[in-house]
């Protein structure tokens, strides 16, 4: 229904804009051809053409068209200018079988043009707009701000660092909600709420990019847990996460004792990378600032006098022993055979924890599975939600799809397999398994700007982070 809705708005508006430029004098080939037609009544550059055929810029651009087109025939008031935005060809159909209204000039008459030109408040506007236009385009298809929120990949990237994200390595992915509020995510500022549209929505598609995600690389993407309720958000609406991705499609995946394994050849931990220690003490408690002058910013207590439980990397377990009040320092582990009812696919009778899980296959394109018991747990969320087979479902050992018996699925896309440096202080694909390509945002790129919250002055920023190259320095 949305669909046919939007065929006849836009059968509409192309009629629209043909009866208006014929009304306007335009008497050659030129009335015939959409969008190019109104770009010559309204006096516009030919290269408008071109920001038609962004998705999300081109929605801006056609209401910015039905307004400068009114304006064409004598329609300058606000209230004109709204009844152009919401009624749209409808209003402007109006204007063209209307024997009274007549064409006053490109975007308007000449005095129109001047009184406008004089107008400070209408240069800001415009250029407002073009900033808008502009920096949207920008992000959406080149390069986007981020900031890491969390400690999930401490101490390789820190809480209040800011990143720049690019779009354009694995090639920039086309806007599937196009129609939001410009900057806002998924919510809109101060007044809260959702920040777009869903009624029109655009199939998945990524423009060329210069390269493939590669093992190791640390990747900005959408949480794929996010069409669960509360949310239920389309893909690019989702919350942004940044992880690294320690498996790429057709991988094979396993960690044993805390150590990952990718396709059975052992992955070290990166060397910023962290795990949960339990320390005891002699009672003496620990100052804050000793233990930031170590490196140390994440502590709990247990609830019993001395005992502590910290996250910590090799460099910092061997601060944290040098310390006077340590009486020990012990590794903590979830043991072998141990069900965590939390670890993806949720089912304990693979007997996965997070630092004995797997092993498990990543889902690669064009690549066929069988459809056992087994494998029916592990892929039954990607192949019903991410691949969209909502009909998918187990008849005592049977798998249908469609109402149809099936003993193997191909897949339509690539996933990934995405871990957090802090491997016990992390929700990653452990928790909610595969990340699907629709899903990826970008590649992080580097640094511009790290902030500490827990320093003071100018400590506050980390100088020695600023504008630091992520996959060179960093790793």
């Amino acid at each position: 229904m949305k669909a046919v809705l939007l065929i006849i708005y836009l059968v509409l508006t192309i009629y629209s804009f043909y009866i208006l430029s014929i009304k306007a004098g335009i008497k050659n080939y030129i009335a015939y051809i959409p969008l190019y037609n109104a770009i010559k009544v309204t006096n516009k550059p030919w290269w408008w053409l071109f920001l038609f055929i962004i998705p999300g810029i081109n929605v801006l651009m056609l209401l910015i068209l039905l307004v400068l087109m009114s304006k064409s025939f004598g329609k300058y008031s606000t209230s004109e200018s709204i009844m152009a935005l919401v009624f749209g060809p409808l209003y402007l159909l109006y204007i063209a079988y209307d024997k009274k209204t007549t064409f006053a000039g490109p975007s308007g008459s000449e005095e129109y043009r001047k009184q406008r030109k004089l107008s400070k408040s209408k240069e800001w506007w415009d250029a407002i707009l073009f900033a808008i236009i502009a920096a949207s385009i920008i992000r959406w298809f080149f390069i986007e701000a981020y900031t890491i929120p969390t400690s999930s990949m401490e101490k390789t990237l820190l809480v209040g660092d800011f990143l720049f994200v690019s779009k354009v390595n694995y090639g920039a992915r086309i806007p599937m909600t196009p129609i939001a509020f410009p900057f806002a995510h998924h919510t809109m500022p101060l007044i809260g709420g959702k920040s777009y549209l869903q009624w029109w929505h655009i199939d998945y598609h990524r423009l060329p990019g210069f390269q493939k995600i590669k093992n190791n690389d640390i990747v900005v993407f959408n949480y794929p847990m996010d069409d669960l309720a509360p949310f239920y958000r389309p893909v690019d609406k989702k919350e942004n996460y940044i992880k690294r991705c320690v498996g790429i499609s057709g991988d094979s995946i396993k960690v044993v004792n805390k150590l990952l394994y990718v396709n059975n050849k052992p992955v070290p931990l990166p060397s910023k990378g962290q795990f949960r220690y339990s320390i005891l003490t002699d009672g003496t408690p620990f100052r804050k600032k000793t233990l930031l002058s170590l490196g140390i910013t994440e502590i709990a207590t247990t609830g019993n006098t001395g005992e502590y439980i910290m996250w910590l990397n090799p460099e910092t377990i061997s601060k944290i022993k040098s310390l006077s009040n340590i009486k020990s320092v012990t590794a903590e582990e979830e043991p072998e055979g141990l069900a965590n009812p939390n670890c993806f696919p949720g089912d304990t009778t693979f007997h996965w924890n997070m630092d004995f899980y797997g092993p498990i296959w990543i889902p690669k394109k064009g690549v066929s599975i069988p459809m056992t018991l087994r494998n029916y747990t592990i892929y039954e969320r990607t192949i019903r939600i991410y691949e969209n087979n909502p009909t998918l479902e187990l008849r005592g050992e049977q798998v249908f799809l469609d109402g149809n018996p099936i003993k193997e699925y191909t897949f339509k896309m690539n996933y990934f397999w995405m871990m957090g440096d802090n491997r016990h202080n992390s929700q990653d694909s452990r928790i909610w398994g595969f990340v699907p390509e629709d899903h990826v945002v970008g590649k992080a790129l580097f640094i511009w700007m790290s902030w500490d919250k827990n320093a003071s002055g100018f400590q506050h920023i980390r100088w020695n982070r600023l504008f630091t190259a992520i996959h060179k320095k960093i790793l």
